[in-house]
């Protein structure tokens, strides 16, 4: 067991630093954009991994989130380990950008805990995975609409298509699966500590959710207008 924490102690330590390493190499790649350009970029290459990691990690197909409560793989460790560095860099990158978010600060914060826990009981694995591919497998569409913007594309039919494509993931993983999810590790065996981060996880969820159908609902009002202004 020592082996397997020195393990994930390794891999967040050298994914720290990593993770730091790839934000100055591509600041400097795209230095004539924003500090928060880059910052999505890396956030990309995250989320991306951390979602094909997390898929490799599954033990049953037939029941992805099984076995239930059961103690953590040594995959399923390391994926978690991978993801917690990456929280921890971006919650420290954040407060070197000019604005702070509060919203991105408790929602790293909820997800560093939550990662830390799991990996202390080492109990859940198969839970914490499903709850880290969902909550990142609409993270790239998330930052490929802020690029598209910078890039140039702002109120563009592609940068909607982008919005649309995040609304609707977002939706379905964190609304649809989250809750079950949340059932699911609630109901069964699990340290308190590990529940109290599943739901309240699942509150950060739902606040985001309900901030981006307003989001919506203001893209759809407002390509409304503008075409009946073109008309």
């Amino acid at each position: 067991m020592e082996e397997e924490y020195k393990r994930v102690i390794n891999i967040t330590i050298i994914g720290l630093l990593s993770w730091g390493l790839i934000f100055i190499l591509i600041r400097r790649i795209f230095a004539n954009y924003s500090f928060d350009f880059s910052t999505r970029i890396v956030s990309t290459l995250h989320a991306t991994t951390a979602v094909v990691l997390a898929t490799l990690s599954i033990q049953d197909w037939s029941c992805p989130v099984c076995p239930i409560a059961s103690t953590s793989s040594l995959r399923q460790m390391e994926t978690l380990a991978f993801s917690l560095s990456y929280m921890i860099y971006d919650l420290i990158c954040s407060h070197f950008d000019q604005v702070i978010s509060i919203d991105n600060a408790v929602h790293h914060s909820v997800c560093i805990l939550g990662f830390v826990a799991g990996l202390f009981y080492k109990k859940c694995g198969s839970e914490m995975v499903a709850a880290l591919w969902i909550t990142e497998i609409s993270s790239p569409f998330l930052h490929l609409r802020e690029i598209l913007k910078e890039i140039g594309y702002r109120d563009t039919d592609l940068n909607l298509a982008a919005d649309v494509c995040f609304a609707t993931i977002f939706s379905l993983a964190r609304m649809v699966g989250g809750p079950y999810l949340v059932y699911v590790t609630i109901s069964a065996d699990n340290p308190n500590l590990i529940k109290a981060m599943a739901l309240g996880l699942q509150l950060v969820s739902a606040f985001w959710f309900y901030k981006i159908l307003k989001m919506m609902r203001y893209k759809f009002i407002k390509r409304t207008m503008s075409n009946q202004k073109s008309t």
